[in-house]
């Protein structure tokens, strides 16, 4: 509407510029040609009109049109994101339900690895206290209820040293070892050739090949078991008949770097046999302080099994062993009284609750040595010089469930 306003003005412009003067409207040719002139513009302006309502038109139809799709667009476009929307809400349900999956798996291989490394642990405790039970099924039952009486065999000037016989064999023979650092052994005939030195024969001089530490010897069937001196877990097995090492062994865990003992502080290892053979008394690292008990084949001299004890080495000052239970003797600052404040049985036949008040009789100094004698149920000791025997007083234990 505007373009023909503006169309229309301009032709009155024309209009007023183009046409004649007065005088020149009685001329008929003038007005003639006036009026074909007229009649062009005219058409021209018809034509322009109506080319500007088709552009008008067209322009309407492309303004629908555009309309229309960009409508369809928005709308395409909210579904589009609609549906990655839902997407990613599918999505992320799907990768919640692969974690749960996922955790329901571990959590399935968790407890399936748990009850696995039980089931195995059960089983190995089981077969560990079979063999234990196996190893240790002599036909031994007794356990200490007391020290009876007290035996002074002989006095000597010698406060550190051993004496013993042969835990397993029915010779007489007393074997007598000096000091704590030593190589030479006294054989007597028998415990009266010990007893009284005007006795015939004269003891019979052994010097070994190899000198000892500490005083934790023993004799078992005709060998000489003990700690190797400047070595810190050697185990001698020395032949007393040929006069020759036999064996040796290293002693495993940490043994002998430290004193067994603390008021017997030149027993790194001490050696003890009863009714199931040959064990081996020490501390290792990592025990705290606490005794280790191992069990030694006199054969081969592998080691058969160890357990860490709970008795303490502090205020001990030796041990022995009986029926395969481990008797720890102590005294508060190497004065007395002795007495066995800790006993470990591998098997736990024996409870604290079950053993009486075991006490030796009193004696001045600590003793330097206490081992028990399997054939004559008695115990070998040394203390302050003086050779000892203790009689004891047992009973049987209670059967194995």
């Amino acid at each position: 509407m505007m373009v023909l306003q503006r169309v229309s003005a301009l032709l009155l412009l024309f209009l007023a510029a183009f046409l004649p003067p007065p005088q020149c409207a009685q001329d008929p040719a003038m007005v003639h040609y006036i009026y074909q002139r007229f009649r062009v513009l005219e058409q021209g302006l018809e034509k322009c009109t109506q080319a500007t309502r088709a552009y008008i038109q067209d322009f309407r139809e492309f303004s629908k049109n555009m309309t229309v799709m960009l409508g369809r667009c928005q709308t395409h476009t909210s579904e589009y994101k609609s549906a990655v929307n839902n997407l990613a809400l599918r999505v992320e349900r799907a990768q919640r339900e692969i974690d749960y999956l996922e955790y329901l798996r571990e959590a399935d291989v968790c407890v399936e690895s748990e009850d696995k490394t039980l089931a195995e642990k059960i089983l190995q405790e089981a077969e560990e206290e079979k063999k234990i039970r196996t190893l240790l099924n002599a036909s031994c039952d007794n356990m200490l209820m007391g020290i009876k009486s007290l035996k002074i065999v002989k006095k000597t000037m010698n406060t550190d040293g051993s004496w013993m016989k042969d835990t397993v064999s029915d010779s007489p023979k007393v074997y007598f070892l000096i000091g704590s650092r030593n190589n030479t052994v006294w054989e007597f005939a028998n415990m009266r050739a010990f007893m009284e030195d005007s006795t015939k024969p004269a003891p019979r001089k052994l010097i070994l090949t190899l000198p000892w530490q500490g005083s934790g010897q023993v004799i078992y069937k005709g060998f000489l078991f003990f700690h190797n001196q400047g070595t810190a877990n050697e185990i001698i097995k020395y032949n007393l008949q040929k006069r020759t090492v036999e064996d040796r062994m290293l002693l495993p865990g940490g043994a002998g770097r430290a004193p067994a003992y603390q008021h017997s502080p030149s027993i790194y290892i001490d050696l003890a046999v009863d009714e199931h053979g040959l064990w081996a008394i020490h501390t290792g690292p990592g025990t705290q302080g606490h005794l280790v008990l191992t069990k030694i084949d006199p054969g081969t001299l592998g080691v058969e099994h160890s357990w860490d004890t709970p008795c303490r080495s502090q205020d001990a000052e030796a041990s022995f062993l009986l029926c395969g239970v481990l008797y720890v003797v102590y005294n508060s600052g190497g004065q007395g009284p002795h007495r066995i404040t800790c006993v470990y049985d591998p098997l736990g036949t024996i409870n604290e609750e079950d053993l009486p008040k075991l006490f030796f009789p009193r004696r001045p100094r600590s003793h330097s040595m206490i081992h028990y004698n399997p054939r004559d149920k008695q115990l070998y000791a040394w203390n302050e010089g003086n050779q000892i025997i203790y009689k004891l007083q047992t009973k049987r234990k209670l059967p194995l469930e």
